[in-house]
């Protein structure tokens, strides 16, 4: 699979598969997931950023860098402590794929180990790659394999990580973020909902590459899972400009976050479809990256931020995205999150 990645950073084991899928607008891919299409079945159009919100794109990664680094300095520290020095990165694609580029450069830097760093796809409902699993235990003893993703929102791809590998012994289902606000994984570079500018935007942080597909007419028995490599936007790459920005932020010693808040996220999202008569708790998304998405792929309803952060500068992209959307933003009592999108029921779905 084709990326702007280097070979040394990461090896995508996913099908290229550009050209051959239309990518549909984001009202009628919405129509169709609500009336029962998967999501990987269909490829969305790329937002494009406009300049307003790329200057806030930009702020986010001047603002947020050190604290990004700092998650993943904690992370990694964690990572080798709990894994040792023997360890396989495999990043889930596509949010988790710079995130493990960096885990896998901090861990050379510090511990002076090159950790061989894999991108697989895992899909809700659908589940995770088998021919990429079993790629990666034909090179690798199950033991060393460390799944790696972006952030948790509620931990729903947690959950069909650890039902997927019950079929795999030795494979720790455990799944290394560098945020964790829903309070259900211990590898983990902070509980805190904090603001990894990458989920700001798509392709043009991730390597150019769409997010990942499975539909039996073009992805065979025997293929990877598909990605579409958009070099077309060559131009706008910054993907390895956000790897280095929170590289040159990387400390040799990090201090311990303090404990995690009470409850869980899922909790909190119960919660939240309870309020507002909401019965599939898939449209609530929580979380600064999560929220981001609901406003950069699906039709939102609402978007709730935490009471009296409307100023933060970490929300500024979500406020300005719902400004050029026309979607309304509510302050809220939110525990574990930030903000939080509501995605909108379309009644002719």
């Amino acid at each position: 699979m084709r990326s702007s990645y280097r070979e040394e950073d990461v090896i995508l084991l996913l099908k290229d598969i550009t050209g051959l899928v239309e990518p549909q607008p984001t009202q009628e891919r919405e129509r169709l997931i609500q009336s029962g299409k998967h999501y990987c079945e269909m490829l969305p159009l790329e937002y494009v950023p406009s300049e307003t919100y790329m200057q806030v794109y930009q702020e986010a990664l001047k603002n947020y860098a050190q604290p990004t680094a700092q998650a993943i300095c904690r992370l990694g520290d964690l990572a080798v402590g709990r894994r040792g020095k023997n360890l396989v990165l495999v990043s889930l694609a596509r949010a988790g794929i710079p995130i493990g580029i960096l885990l896998k450069r901090y861990i050379r830097q510090k511990y002076g180990v090159e950790a061989a760093h894999y991108a697989i796809s895992i899909i809700r409902g659908r589940g995770i790659d088998r021919n990429a699993m079993t790629y990666l235990l034909q090179h690798y003893e199950p033991q060393q394999l460390l799944f790696v993703d972006g952030w948790i929102g509620k931990g729903a791809i947690l959950k069909e990580l650890q039902r997927e590998l019950a079929a795999y012994p030795g494979v720790s289902s455990e799944l290394a973020v560098a945020a964790d606000p829903a309070n259900v994984t211990a590898l983990c570079g902070t509980h805190e909902d904090i603001l990894i500018p990458s989920s700001c935007l798509n392709c043009t942080v991730s390597g150019l590459v769409s997010r990942t597909f499975l539909r039996e007419d073009i992805i065979g028995q025997k293929d990877f899972h598909g990605a579409v490599y958009y070099g077309e936007l060559k131009n706008e790459d910054l993907s390895y400009e956000f790897i280095e920005a929170i590289e040159k932020n990387f400390q040799e010693s990090v201090m311990p976050e303090q404990g995690a808040k009470e409850g869980t996220g899922l909790e909190e999202v119960k919660s939240l479809a309870e309020e507002y008569g909401i019965e599939d708790i898939n449209l609530i998304k929580p979380g600064i990256g999560e929220t981001t998405r609901v406003l950069l792929r699906r039709v939102p309803w609402k978007i709730l931020v935490a009471e009296g952060t409307k100023t933060e500068p970490s929300l500024a992209h979500i406020l300005r995205l719902a400004e050029e959307k026309g979607v309304p933003v509510e302050e809220h009592a939110l525990s574990h999150y930030r903000a939080c999108g509501i995605i909108k029921k379309l009644a002719d779905a």
